[in-house]
């Protein structure tokens, strides 16, 4: 069986199919598994990490405000819509995947669109409480709608069955325990606190860090491992040195991205 993954901008989107892809993996070795995504974001670091064939289609999504510099990106979106349409398609017929299946973002637009037009089967997984626009209009083209929580499908305009299959995790996360994950960070007894936001940063949730950790790391009564996100690294620790904290401190721990969130998990006492 040969199953294709579409899906990316975020790892909110990206962790979901790397986490079915290898749930596949450990229950059939002979499944081949490939992914489509874009070149310049997340997806293009985790998916060929976790050993998957990785190809990629230049495809952009529409910005809503509308300004100048906005209306000259969504007429270069709009051109990048068909190329990347006939790029997928291109993919698909030369991999002739049994299935794809999409886990949201707008680089699996057009590979699902294609796929259902070649009668390829196709399915789709939805990890929010409000769905997003490609989710939506993609919902009443594929085989298969799957949703993290039954309160989606009020957001989806169509009459057909869903399944309700939570958000899918990744096996580490099961099976790793609280002494282990210590010893693999170098972590002592002391109470870790382990904060982050989306995978391109939440400003609400670092304005927030920036403050707890400021009043409390100089104390070395806790250990903070934080991820800023891509976006929002730089000013995280211009904010964080200016109020004095020494960022290399040993028990400060800022990162962009978090990629041992296993293991980071398992070892926090508050996340």
């Amino acid at each position: 069986m040969h199953i294709l993954f579409a899906g990316g901008g975020t790892a909110g989107h990206i962790n979901p199919a790397l986490a079915v892809a290898e749930y596949i993996k450990n229950n059939n070795e002979n499944a081949k598994i490939s992914y489509i995504g874009t070149a310049k974001k997340l997806e293009a670091t985790l998916v060929p990490k976790a050993g998957y064939d990785f190809r990629t289609i230049d495809v952009a999504g529409f910005r809503r405000k509308i300004s100048v510099p906005n209306i000259f990106y969504n007429i270069s979106a709009a051109s990048k819509a068909v190329t990347s349409s006939f790029a997928a398609r291109k993919i698909l017929k030369e991999l002739k995947p049994d299935i794809v299946m999409g886990t949201g973002g707008y680089v699996s637009g057009p590979v699902l669109r294609e796929a259902v037009k070649l009668g390829i089967k196709t399915a789709i997984h939805e990890q929010n409480a409000y769905p997003g626009i490609t989710t939506k209009m993609l919902a009443p083209k594929v085989d298969r709608v799957m949703l993290a929580i039954p309160e989606a499908k009020k957001h989806i305009n169509v009459n057909r069955d869903y399944v309700v299959t939570g958000n899918p995790v990744r096996e580490d996360f099961l099976k790793i325990d609280k002494n282990t994950a210590r010893k693999a960070l170098k972590l002592d007894n002391r109470p870790v606190i382990l904060s982050f936001g989306g995978s391109l940063g939440a400003r609400a949730i670092n304005t927030a860090i920036i403050e707890l950790i400021s009043k409390n790391w100089q104390s070395g009564e806790y250990v903070f491992i934080h991820s800023t996100g891509a976006s929002g690294y730089d000013d995280f620790v211009t904010k964080l040195t200016s109020l004095g904290v020494n960022i290399n401190a040993e028990n400060v721990r800022i990162l962009k991205y978090i990629d041992n969130m296993a293991e980071c998990m398992a070892a926090a006492d508050l996340v």
